[in-house]
């Protein structure tokens, strides 16, 4: 027993199989588009990803800090005139005021999804003579590896910050000929005679990917840094990570209005790299615009040949009392049926594209450039959009068809 099929669908389909190279050529003119939407989006993807996770891998969102020194102007009189110097104060190591207030104010908010307290500031790694300039930062293990995951970065040893503990970056190890388990002495600014001097075991060594980053940072847990840079119960900054880190700016801004704190976005701190991810994104959506008005321009044209060409056929159907409405039905079926086809043709070959990168676009030492992933939601949606495409596109020719006299229709 054969499916039931609506007339509609039964004429669209031998309407296709009568011009079977006409049907092919724009299935595969679809198909190519396709490929290349799905294509250049998997592409780039990839690129923006690879970018975004190289920036965040060691930038928080949001990061607040206290609000810098106040200018006082100094004034004097000289006769009816007041003149004003104003001179920029040197800024101070202080802690954010009601820092635990403020952070679970963030915490509340659906938006943030972790804030971590830091205190950080200058310090000289020493190693016998050598005294090496470094920025020292204390955290909470388990809060700051929910925004930076130290842990994925560790080439040697643990992340896991005992007391008395440090991780060190591979160049500064190299640089003062450090290892595992060896001893290495913090020094913080002992001028102002507010510094200190703490002797540490090294526990962990991480690579972050930057040589400057590598040779300047180490971590230690908060009290620890809190005591070197006399910073008692006090923070330098929260890191907060929200989740969409797109609005990091507009959130920021929204802080800085309701909480009356410092707060700056990764957006603003890497506005270029941001810049740039926003150009290749509005590049690859104005590609697509074109490359789908291509496609549904080619199958617009194809139907409208094919009304010329089954004009007779149309009067006929029109004869025997098809309404205006089937005749409509039949060339939209068409249409959509041609932007199905060509978009699960041109989904296997987007694919394909995809597999082929993965294998020829290598690194000199064999790994991927960057990872290019194939996510079945755009497949889904691009397979959605192509039908739907196809559909509106043959929406001027099924009118002129459903417009057209049987009489002049059948007389050619």
């Amino acid at each position: 027993m054969q499916p039931f099929l609506p007339f509609e669908v039964i004429a669209a389909i031998r309407f296709l199989a009568e011009g079977k190279r006409q049907t092919l050529l724009t299935v595969i003119g679809a198909a190519v588009g396709v490929s290349v939407i799905l294509f250049m989006t998997s592409l780039l993807h990839g690129v923006q990803s690879n970018i975004f996770n190289r920036v965040l891998s060691t930038q928080a969102h949001i990061v607040i800090s206290p609000p810098e020194e106040v200018s006082r102007p100094l004034r004097e009189r000289d006769g009816p005139r007041e003149m004003a110097t104003i001179q920029k104060p040197a800024q101070r190591l202080k802690s954010i005021d009601q820092w635990q207030v403020i952070s679970a104010r963030l915490l509340a908010r659906p938006d943030v999804t972790a804030v971590s307290p830091t205190a950080a500031g200058a310090a000289f790694a020493v190693k016998g003579a050598a005294a090496n300039p470094v920025t020292l930062t204390g955290i909470e293990p388990e809060a700051f590896y929910r925004i930076i995951d130290l842990r994925e970065k560790i080439v040697s040893g643990s992340a896991d910050i005992q007391p008395g503990g440090l991780l060190i970056g591979t160049e500064l190890a190299n640089d003062l000929g450090l290892g595992l388990g060896e001893k290495i002495r913090i020094r913080t600014n002992r001028s102002t005679g507010t510094g200190g001097d703490q002797t540490f075991t090294i526990h962990g060594i991480f690579d972050l990917g930057n040589k400057d980053a590598n040779e300047r940072s180490v971590y230690t847990s908060l009290r620890s840094a809190q005591s070197l840079l006399n910073l008692p119960g006090g923070i330098t900054s929260l890191s907060v990570d929200i989740r969409d880190p797109y609005q990091a700016e507009v959130v920021a801004g929204e802080l800085r209005a309701s909480m009356g704190v410092n707060a700056e976005s990764w957006v603003k701190t890497f506005q270029q790299v941001f810049t740039a991810l926003s150009t290749q994104s509005v590049a690859n959506y104005t590609i697509q615009f074109f490359v789908a008005v291509a496609v549904a321009l080619g199958i617009s044209s194809v139907l409208v040949v094919s009304v010329v060409q089954r004009s007779r056929e149309i009067g006929i159907l029109r004869a025997m009392g098809a309404s205006r409405g089937r005749i409509l039905r039949i060339f939209l079926t068409q249409g959509a049926s041609i932007g199905f086809m060509g978009s699960l043709a041109g989904s296997a070959l987007g694919a394909g594209f995809v597999l082929l990168w993965r294998i020829f676009a290598r690194n000199p030492d064999g790994t991927e450039f960057f990872p290019v992933t194939m996510d079945p939601a755009l497949f889904l949606r691009t397979i959605l959009a192509a039908t739907v495409t196809g559909l509106i596109t043959a929406l001027l020719p099924a009118l002129s068809a459903a417009r057209l006299n049987p009489v002049d229709a059948i007389r050619g």
